[in-house]
């Protein structure tokens, strides 16, 4: 794993099954919601999360895709608005992200004596490492550990199928080729392969 960057580890991560079901165009009032506000920049109002969730969705997703030099962060792409949308389009999704917020929420307090994103920076990092690798967290933060999966891979979906991470995987799909010359001589040579018989 170390071998591999974290824009790289997270982009496999994605779960592609899902990034390729949602559209910021789909016709359902809270999706049209949150493109109004993210392109308008007007304050979104979620329908899902409250006020307290929101601020914890926020700051937990830019710990997961922080903006780099590459591109913005979670945040920044509108990830929050995302996920607040899955939460209504799929319900079954209110549950453990409800649950794993209040984890979260519980496993601050216990540690540090404030609810996560009223922490410092190093101590919100510290909860994260805990649960992030599963390998390495302890029995009493199995839970944590679940929800975090869940949140990571939801983010990581919300933010390669936003504008940005779209730009971020520097995806040159959907554009018209006028002429087609075959593949590069270099690339078949690297291939071993020719066009000649």
């Amino acid at each position: 794993m170390k071998s591999i960057d974290r824009r790289t580890a997270l982009k496999l991560a994605a779960g592609a099954p899902l990034a390729f079901s949602w559209s910021w165009a789909a016709c359902d009032d809270a999706a049209r919601k949150a493109r109004r506000a993210l392109d308008s920049g007007e304050p979104f109002q979620p329908a899902f999360f409250d006020e307290h969730q929101f601020a914890t969705v926020r700051v937990l997703a830019d710990l997961v895709i922080p903006a780099d030099d590459r591109s913005g962060s979670a945040t920044d792409a509108g990830v929050p608005e995302f996920m607040d949308f899955m939460m209504i389009d799929r319900p079954d999704n209110q549950k453990w992200m409800a649950e794993g917020l209040t984890w979260l929420d519980n496993r601050c307090t216990t540690r540090f004596g404030s609810a996560f994103v009223n922490c410092e920076e190093e101590q919100r990092t510290a909860t994260v490492e805990a649960i992030a690798w599963p390998d390495r967290a302890t029995d009493e933060d199995s839970a944590g550990v679940a929800f975090f999966n869940r949140f990571r891979d939801l983010t990581a979906s919300g933010f390669w199928i936003s504008r940005m991470g779209i730009e971020d995987l520097r995806y040159i799909g959907n554009t018209v080729v006028p002429e087609w010359n075959g593949c590069p001589p270099e690339a078949l040579a690297k291939l071993g392969v020719s066009y000649e018989g």
